[in-house]
């Protein structure tokens, strides 16, 4: 019997946009939790070490493929699939032309179909297994100059809800995460171009009921409890990790 730390021992674990990031987090705590982790991302060289890295772009079909038979013909086998790979966008409907609609969504939604889609045959032949989707707290909350962003996360979201009931007869649990504004790599260059970064980064904490931006190991540890065997009886969920911001409404904090 393994110890409960290493809950993943034996299992692989995929992660996709896995070499900085939220993504770095979830491959560090899946590791440690025993898993053997694939790191899939357009520039796996800035990944950890010890995990297996495979270059992968989650917007052309055939990368996305040849990287997971690589991953199986590597491990042996696949377990979970972590889909975090995603890219951001700003701005309101009027400030993104078509094509930037189609790219974001080719990214950050039919990038997951791609990946899922070509994990199947394995997770099918998986004791355990689990696709977690990183949505946002966007697909919950109307954020301002974030409606391109918003829609794409909302439709991982019921993405996640339709595969959930689609995969559970064949015994693949599919849930997502929501985190909350993070402080990652992608909000630190936003920040950067703000004319008052401190008061920019002020704002992004104090939307967030817990007053600071979320960490990412706080979403890898909501992401590895999604994919752990633990979580057996738990699929079709959405984990919110934003400090309370999809459901609390607080008196404002006194100066």
């Amino acid at each position: 019997m393994t110890e409960p730390q290493q809950e993943m021992h034996g299992l692989v674990a995929l992660v996709t946009g896995g070499a900085s990031g939220i993504g770095a987090a979830v491959a560090r705590r899946l590791a440690d939790l025993g898993a053997r982790v694939a790191v899939l991302d357009v520039m796996p060289e800035a990944a950890a070490e010890q995990h297996f890295t495979v270059r992968c772009d989650v917007s052309d079909d055939l990368s996305v493929r040849s990287a997971v038979d690589a991953v199986v013909d590597h491990y042996g086998r696949l377990d979970i699939i972590i889909n975090n790979a995603g890219i951001g966008a700003q701005g309101t409907i009027a400030d993104n032309d078509d094509s930037e609609w189609q790219r974001v969504f080719d990214i950050n939604v039919i990038g997951m179909v791609r990946v899922s889609r070509a994990g199947l045959p394995y997770l099918r032949e998986s004791p355990a297994a689990a696709i977690v989707n990183v949505s946002s707290i966007a697909a919950t909350a109307g954020l301002p100059a974030r409606a391109l962003y918003s829609a794409s996360k909302g439709a991982v979201q019921s993405l996640t809800f339709g595969m959930a009931a689609d995969h559970l007869p064949e015994g693949i649990r599919v849930n997502c995460v929501n985190p909350g504004t993070a402080d990652t790599p992608w909000v630190k260059r936003l920040l950067e171009k703000a004319e008052d970064p401190l008061a920019e980064r002020a704002a992004l904490e104090a939307r967030q009921p817990h007053g600071r931006l979320v960490t990412a190991e706080e979403i890898a540890a909501a992401v590895s409890y999604l994919a752990s065997p633990l979580a057996g009886s738990t699929t079709g969920v959405a984990l919110a990790v934003d400090g309370g911001m999809q459901n609390l409404r607080l008196r404002p904090r006194s100066a």
